[in-house]
């Protein structure tokens, strides 16, 4: 659910479409590999994979490109901050997933946009009207209609997907405030650099935790292992990459209710990699988060056009 600000380009919305197509497929495919190799290898070791390919794949390309990777010690800062972030919340997510359905653990992560929108407005002061705040309340009540199976059968591990959620909110704040001074890729690229020599030294560290640890290396005993784990940091990296390039040719207002194929899509390869399928009221739930978002989505898009229409800036919006 991460994304890096994309900067304006020529519009291509069909191409923007595709590209976001591309974005929600992945990433619940990435999520599955995160689900199968958590059972065998440590947590920190996944993550590690997750930042040496977003770096190694990234960063390239952004240079490539002849993009700066330090325009300045203010972007450094801020990029490791997201950074420290995007570490928490992908660790919290691979952590659910050891315990969740995926389908459930997407769903209750998609919570995000409104705890964005209370962001905005407690933190930031932005105004948000009462219509959208209620569809935060209805979204918050879809959220727990999913978690509460899940909180029965396992317990506290059904709130870590809330924990993405509030940790990727956070996310997406820092990464309003430094994408404008540096290019889209690079800022993933430079992300997944200074991800590596903070995670590095946990690796050595003795294994600590549970069964598998969350700290130590386990090297990978056959081709195949090696092949997923190599499979889940490129469908990561390139996963978020598609969203970013989407965001390059197409209106995020455009793309927005594209991203809800994402629970849908999770909810398929769960179902035909770990046989799993949400029971009814986690269904009502996926089905009530999902209207909760998109109109809030469709309501900020209203809002927006009736003041381009009069030319003043968007009013207080309900």
């Amino acid at each position: 659910m991460t994304a890096a600000v994309a900067q304006p380009h020529a519009d291509r919305p069909l191409l923007g479409i595709v590209l976001m197509l591309g974005f929600c497929v992945l990433i619940p495919f990435s999520d599955a590999l995160a689900k199968l190799l958590g059972e065998a290898f440590p947590l920190l070791q996944l993550i590690l994979v997750r930042f040496i390919a977003q770096a190694g794949l990234l960063l390239p390309f952004a240079m490539a490109r002849g993009a700066a990777i330090f325009p300045s010690g203010r972007v450094v800062r801020l990029a490791t901050i997201r950074t420290l972030l995007q570490i928490c919340g992908i660790g919290m997510m691979f952590t659910a997933l050891r315990y969740l359905p995926l389908a459930d653990a997407v769903a209750i992560a998609f919570v995000m946009p409104f705890i964005m929108l209370l962001l905005g407005k407690f933190v930031l002061d932005e105004e948000v009207g009462p219509r959208r705040l209620g569809a935060c309340v209805v979204g918050f009540v879809g959220t727990l209609m999913v978690m509460q199976p899940s909180f029965a059968a396992v317990g506290w591990p059904a709130l870590l997907p809330l924990g993405v959620a509030v940790i990727f909110a956070f996310f997406m704040l820092v990464t309003r405030q430094v994408a404008k001074e540096i290019d889209p890729i690079a800022l993933q690229g430079l992300t997944g650099l200074i991800g590596l020599p903070i995670l590095v030294p946990l690796l050595l560290l003795p294994a600590i935790g549970g069964e598998p640890p969350l700290t130590g290396w386990t090297a990978p005993t056959d081709s195949t292992a090696v092949l997923l784990l190599v499979a889940l940091g490129v469908t990561g990296s390139l996963g978020h990459l598609l969203m970013t390039w989407s965001l390059r040719f197409a209106p995020s207002a455009t793309l927005a209710p594209m991203q809800y194929l994402e629970i849908p899509m999770a909810t398929l390869v769960g179902l035909l990699i770990f046989s799993e399928f949400p029971n009814g009221l986690a269904l009502m739930g996926i089905g009530v988060t999902i209207a909760a978002g998109l109109y809030i989505v469709f309501r900020e898009r209203a809002v927006s056009r009736a003041a381009a229409r009069v030319g003043t800036p968007a009013p207080p919006a309900g």
